[in-house]
């Protein structure tokens, strides 16, 4: 399979995973507020709300459980932090609201799989 065809299915894949994480969220009361949000700084795959509670979610779509189920790196938690707090700064609504960092992931025949808190902006990422 070429290079370019390989991309353009693990695009397909992970955007599929994307939508299931959505979804999933959407059935346990969160509102999507913005999907693939992107700035300069990082990009955030969905920020939802419930209550009030911000929440910035990075999902990782695997072919198989338990492959690639390591938590997201601190350069990426870092990445995301940034992109969350220029969410938040373009959308000054949610200022006052609490903020969440959760993983979701999504394998193939299984239910996603939402991890709450999975860490923290310390004040160094900031």
């Amino acid at each position: 399979m070429n290079d370019r065809l390989a991309r353009r299915r693990a695009f397909r894949f992970g955007h599929l995973g994307e939508t299931l994480a959505a979804w999933t969220l959407r059935l346990k009361g969160y509102r999507i507020l913005a999907s693939r949000f992107k700035t300069p700084v990082g990009e955030i795959d969905l920020v939802a709300r419930r209550g009030n509670v911000l929440v910035f979610v990075e999902v990782k779509s695997r072919r198989a459980a338990g492959v690639g189920d390591q938590p997201v790196s601190s350069k990426q938690q870092q990445r995301i932090t940034r992109a969350a707090l220029a969410f938040v700064q373009q959308n000054q609504t949610f200022a006052d609201h609490d903020m969440r960092f959760d993983l979701v992931l999504v394998h193939p025949w299984a239910l996603p799989r939402q991890i709450r808190g999975a860490w923290r902006a310390e004040s160094h990422q900031l």
